[in-house]
Order: C-alpha cells, then structure tokens, then sequence
C-alpha cells in the first residue's frame, strides 16, 4: 500500500507538516473527483497529500522550486553526506567546523559536483550550517560558518512521493490562468513569506508581490496559508474599512537614498513628497 508522508523527506523551508492533520479535515468538505491545483508547490507535501486523500482527483503540483529533481538525486546526497560524516567524525555535533577539516569539506562538496554536475545545495546546507541557513552554491557556503549537523542515517529514496500527480514548473499566474476556469477546481495557496528571500525559493517576494497573489483568490474555491509576520489579514481588513482612500501616494515625487549597515548589509530610506499647497501666482 501506497506511504503517507506527513513531512517533506527532504528539507524545505515552509513545508505545512504542522497544518497535515487539519488540512487532511479541510479537504474531507470536496468531492473526490475535484481538481486541486498547488500554485506555490514548494516541497509537493500538500499536493501528496491531497492526492492521498483523493485518489480520483486531478492534483497539478507547481514544482517551480525543483524538489522533484532534489528527490531524483537523493542516491548521490546520500553517498555525499556519507563522505562528509567521515570526513567530521572527530567534531561533536553541532560544533564548528574549522582550519583543514573544513576546507576537506569544501573540496569533497567541489569532487561531487564535478562528478554529478549536481548538489542538493538546501539538503548540504542543512548539515554543515547553522539551522535555517541555506547557499544555494559552494562560493556562498565559503563565506558562512560551517557545523557539524549532518544527519546520522540515509534520506529513504521516497520513490512513490509524488506518484499520481500532475507536475509543471511554471509560474504561478500561467498555472493559475490554465485552470482558473476548470469545473470544481480548488487552489492550494501557500507562497513565501512577504519580505523574504531563503534558499528554497527563486524570487525575492515583495508587498506587491504578496498582494498580487490575492487576486487570484475572488471567486474560486481555495486554500491558502499565511503567517502573523504578514501582516496581511489585517492589511485586507484596513483596506476594507478604508475603501474611499485610494492610494495616497499618487503623484508624490520619490527620493532614495541606498545605506550600509555593514559590509552585507544594507537598505534603502525612501522619502515621498506631494506638494498640493498653491502659491499665490497658481490661485
């Protein structure tokens, strides 16, 4: 019989392993037979779920991150961790990982990708980095403390995780405007965090960003996720008490100015300016 995955098998930031019980009771109100489509597929852990809960249902899992391809590598990820557990063996866990055993690390990293042409850089990140750190190639690793964090058994192969589900990996506006207009169709929303920009995703997500995802949801069926550090419920409801506004910042004239905080670090101050006040020649 087909395995259950409550988790991702492999790491991913924002996976919903703790909404899988309460999404499970949230799909039992569709129909077998509904079309489900994961916009933002991210780890596929909702996509197999729902596929699992509804077996007759047509699931599109966006895989726009390239997790299937992580899992189609998991062999080679796995003899990767199994050279560097050798090579960290006399560093206790969660220590740091320092002078020539770290630079063993970096080359056996270099040795394997030259061998495969490929590293799972989210899976190495998340066993030689601090927790919720991730470098997407060797160069950015380079610059960031390492630790040993390696996970002590194999990632199992997880061969029938996305069995049965209809994979794309496209953006998410093409996927939504393929099936926006499907018979009983409901939308798995789950995009990253506003104002973030982590290893497992490929774009930095920005208000408007964020914002544009909710004009997706008028009129569908759906279920999407979101946190308190959003902020975006509250911003709906403002909006919605506010209707008459408009936008405040129409025709303001906008000044930037970049600064550093330190040598990685830096923002930008934004000064808006709207001048409605006539001068005597203008009356």
């Amino acid at each position: 019989m087909r395995k259950q995955y409550n988790s991702a098998p492999l790491p991913f930031v924002g996976q919903k392993r703790m909404f899988a019980r309460e999404f499970k009771k949230v799909l039992e109100q569709f129909p077998d037979g509904t079309t489900f489509v994961d916009l933002f597929g991210g780890s596929g852990l909702l996509s197999h779920i729902t596929k699992y809960q509804k077996p007759h249902s047509k699931v599109v899992y966006n895989d726009f991150d390239g997790y299937k391809l992580r899992l189609e590598h998991i062999p080679q990820t796995n003899e990767l961790l199994a050279e560097l557990r050798e090579i960290v063996h006399g560093i206790p866990r969660h220590k740091p990982v320092k002078g020539d055993t770290r630079e063993k690390v970096f080359e056996c990293l270099q040795k394997h990708q030259e061998r495969y042409g490929y590293l799972d850089f989210i899976t190495i990140s998340s066993s030689i980095m601090f927790s919720m750190k991730y470098c997407l190639s060797i160069e950015e690793m380079r610059k960031e403390a390492l630790y040993n964090t390696i996970r002590k058994t194999d990632y199992p192969l997880c061969s029938d995780y996305l069995d049965g589900l209809t994979i794309v990996s496209e953006d998410y506006k093409q996927v939504f405007n393929q099936y926006k207009d499907t018979h009983s169709v409901v939308f798995l929303v789950d995009p990253p965090y506003l104002s973030t920009e982590v290893g497992t995703y490929k774009m930095y997500w920005k208000l408007a960003d964020y914002l544009d995802v909710l004009t997706i949801l008028a009129g569908h069926s759906f279920v999407y996720f979101t946190s308190n550090k959003s902020s975006i419920l509250e911003l709906c409801d403002w909006i919605d008490r506010n209707k008459a506004i408009g936008n405040p910042f129409e025709k303001c004239t906008k000044v930037e100015f970049n600064a550093h905080m330190n040598y990685n670090a830096s923002y930008t101050d934004i000064m808006l300016y709207k001048n409605t006040v006539q001068t005597p020649f203008e009356r």
